[in-house]
Formats: C-alpha cells, structure tokens, sequence
C-alpha cells in the first residue's frame, strides 16, 4: 500500500449526553486523538452474564439462565513520539487522554457530571460507542530540561450502551431505540438470543437492518435494535 493511503488510526472525542434512566449517549464531536503510529495489535472483549441455580435431587446440573451481554471492552496502545521537534506535542497528547477520564465543563454546568465518549475509528473499523476507563502513560524518553519527548499509553475503553433516535430502515417510522456493533465472529443469531431470547429473530432482524446475506456480517457494522413488538409487527 502506498504510503499516502496509509488509513490513520484515531480517537474521536464526543460531548457525553446523559439518558433517561441511565448511560449516555453522543453528543456533538469535540475534535480527535490522532495515533501518531497505527497500533500493532487490538484487544476486544465481549462476554455474556449466565447465571446456573444448583440442581435439587437430580443427577444432572440445572441448565444455565441467560442474563443478558456485558458492555464490549477495546483496549489500544498509543505511542507518541517527539525526537524530532523535541517540543511539548507528547505532554499534549497524554494530557488530552487524561482529560477523557474527567467530567467535562458542560456537565459540570448541568450538575449531571460525565466525562465525554469516545470512537475508535481505523480504516473500515468503528467501535462502540466508549467511556475511558483507565489511560497509563510510560514515558521513556526526556530532554534535558525534563520535558518526555516520547512516551506509550494503554488506554482500556468500555462500551457505553445508547438508545439513540433512529429512522426505521424499513417503515420510515422515527422511534427511540438501541444498536449493536457486530463484532468479529458474531451472527444474527446471537444477538438476537443475546436481546430478545430467541435465537429465531435473526430473521426479522434481518428485515429491519436490510441484510439479505446474514452469513456475511462485517465487524464494525451497526445493528438498529427496535423492540420486539415493532420487528414482529413488521
């Protein structure tokens, strides 16, 4: 690939917009966190909750219950590096991760504090929605007035679950409802178990997401989660 077509790797920072009940969702963007050097590797996590009750004079073990997915996990190293301005641009750049794990003004002035959201973007990847939870700065290199001019961070992000406005892809109608980013290995199937407890609507899933090959997902891709009444009725 040439080098100009090399597709940047970056953070995308959006104002936290508090939900009824709970959770938040994304609000205007304030700007970005650019990965000076592309990441070598990703991890991302997603588990389900299974609850078993212990079995009453059978022989077997009672099957387990389902009870519903965990939030996803990223987790990314950023590397940030200024040997060749020997400038403040890594001090800035670990200090707007920093500023990820703090409540933002706005917030503060709503007496509703939440620090603001972020999006992995890479390429054809894009993440859940994500609240910083932990940002750790190394910093291994310094001038000699003390200033780090190259430093590696591991940031861990957790999805945040949203109910955003979205327009039905199938009626036209405009209702409130969830999405899911697919991941890598997912199917219809097991979200649709994972939201609604039936395996089987994977097919009005289908429907309402205008999916016509449910074979050929592709991880980063999202998924509108209307209720089960409304993909019934449709």
């Amino acid at each position: 690939m040439a080098r100009g077509n090399l597709a940047k790797a970056y953070l995308e920072i959006h104002e936290a917009k508090p939900v009824k009940g709970a959770g938040a969702a994304l609000g205007a963007s304030q700007g970005t966190i650019a990965f000076q050097f592309n990441p070598n590797e990703l991890t991302v996590k997603k588990s389900a909750q299974w609850k078993s009750e212990p079995a009453r004079g059978a022989k077997k073990a009672a099957p387990p219950q389902f009870q519903g997915p965990d939030p996803g996990k990223l987790t990314v190293e950023m590397f940030f590096d200024a040997t060749d301005t020997m400038n403040d641009s890594v001090v800035k750049a670990v200090k707007s991760l920093f500023e990820c794990c703090t409540p933002t003004d706005k917030s503060l002035g709503k007496n509703v504090p939440v620090p603001p959201l972020v999006v992995f973007h890479w390429g054809a990847l894009d993440f859940f929605p994500s609240f910083i939870t932990s940002v750790t700065a190394k910093y291994t290199l310094f001038t000699p007035e003390g200033t780090p001019v190259r430093a590696t961070c591991t940031v861990d992000l957790q999805e945040m679950p949203t109910t955003t406005p979205k327009q039905n892809p199938t009626s036209g109608s405009l209702t409130a409802r969830r999405t899911h980013v697919l991941l890598e290995g997912e199917t219809l199937a097991a979200v649709a178990y994972a939201e609604y407890g039936d395996p089987a609507m994977w097919r009005p899933l289908a429907v309402a997401n205008d999916i016509d090959d449910p074979q050929r997902l592709a991880p980063g891709s999202t998924l509108l989660l209307p209720s089960p009444d409304e993909l019934l009725a449709g």
